[in-house]
């Protein structure tokens, strides 16, 4: 028997859409990391591309327990002396809503080349409304 190989050329791509509404946003970014990987699908490989587009919306709505809305800190360093800027999650999600999800899953991806590649297939939106529509995503329920 040999083993089986999925080629990337042959990887069938489909559209999802997560609503995170009131989802917790670790969980979320788990089950959004593991759909853009291609780890629910049987031909999944660690060293090729095998995953799906990922679209979120209402990712302004997401949920943080506990208190992390005021404790948990998103930093930001430009390189220079006294150059490191912090910013707790209530601001950040003040003004940039769909940053929060994007900063979660891209911490669940893991750090090389391909993972960059991932990334790209990811779609955030801090509302209800997307452009992916001409695509028919299929909506699917994470956590």
């Amino acid at each position: 028997m040999k083993t089986f190989m999925p080629r990337e050329e042959a990887v069938e791509r489909r559209w999802y859409v997560v609503d995170a509404a009131d989802k917790p946003l670790g969980r979320l970014a788990v089950g959004i990391a593991n759909v853009l990987r291609g780890k629910t699908k049987p031909t999944f490989a660690p060293h090729l591309d095998t995953g799906d587009f990922v679209v979120v919306v209402n990712a302004g709505k997401v949920k943080l327990t506990g208190r992390k809305n005021e404790q948990k800190v998103y930093q930001r360093y430009s390189g220079y002396r006294s150059g490191l800027k912090e910013f707790p999650a209530a601001r950040v999600r003040e003004r940039h809503p769909e940053r929060l999800v994007r900063l979660a899953v891209r911490g669940m991806l893991p750090k090389n080349n391909l993972s960059r590649k991932l990334y790209r297939r990811l779609k955030v939106y801090a509302g209800a409304e997307h452009s992916h529509a001409a695509q028919t995503p299929e909506t699917v329920e994470l956590v």
